[in-house]
């Protein structure tokens, strides 16, 4: 008569005894020594049998639970004179269940992450939209330049003004007219007839001259009458004038 053996395939020898554990039915926190090593031999016989490798760790697993077991059959009295510093009330299961538990914690962590990768195979992602079409509306060799961006220049610009010659503030009741500035800046880019740096628009030396400066050409590019532009990512920035005309108000 043929004998058929199957052995399946583990992981290791903590992923072994956890699946023994499991097929017994035992509570991992009081392991039948006895009963697992016998289970655990068995399978290393098999795979002895099919002229299967055994890995050592395999083989040191065996010696670790052979040695538990010797420990849990010795009368306690036997083991006091073993060893010096014997602790009666330690179970010399105790390290094998601390490795069991943390395993098993990593096994169910990796399997909860395959899940969410089957579950994440289900999605499908839209592909990017061909918008060479709208080529040609777009701006050539300029880069959007942002809100952020335009701060960025402007806390540049007060830093170093501030170092070259400090900001001081006057006492005045004379308000600086937003709508004022924006004729100025709007004057100057007409008078260079081509973009200029962004720096050159803040020639004032008071906070309040400057954040007026700074409004009015936010509200000259909203309202499209200059474009600001940067030839690369953190580049100097460039104002220059659309080529309409401001309405006087």
């Amino acid at each position: 008569m043929e004998m058929k053996l199957k052995v399946e395939a583990f992981e290791g020898p903590l992923d072994l005894l956890l699946h023994l554990i499991g097929k017994l039915e035992v509570d991992i926190y009081d392991i039948p020594v006895a009963e697992i090593t016998e289970q655990y031999m068995e399978y290393i016989h098999k795979m002895q049998i099919l002229e299967l490798d055994v890995a050592s760790e395999y083989l040191v697993m065996a010696a670790t639970l052979l040695a538990i077991k010797s420990k849990m059959l010795l009368p306690k009295q036997e083991l006091e004179e073993d060893f010096d510093e014997f602790d009666p009330d330690l179970d010399p299961r105790d390290e094998l269940v601390i490795r069991l538990m943390e395993y098993k914690r990593y096994k169910e962590a990796a399997r909860e992450l395959k899940d969410k990768e089957n579950e994440r195979g289900f999605y499908f992602s839209k592909a990017p939209m061909d918008l060479s079409e709208y080529e040609e509306d777009a701006p050539r060799g300029e880069l959007d330049v942002s809100l952020n961006d335009m701060l960025g220049a402007f806390n540049k610009l007060l830093r170093r003004k501030k170092l070259n010659k400090p900001l001081h503030t006057r006492i005045t009741t004379q308000e600086i007219s937003i709508d004022a500035r924006m004729d100025e800046v709007m004057a100057r880019l007409e008078r260079a007839e081509t973009k200029i740096k962004f720096d050159e628009l803040f020639e004032e030396h008071t906070k309040e001259e400057l954040v007026v400066t700074f409004l009015a050409l936010l509200e000259l590019m909203k309202r499209e009458l200059v474009a600001v532009e940067q030839e690369s990512s953190f580049a100097e920035l460039y104002v220059k004038g659309r080529g309409k005309k401001r309405e006087q108000k």
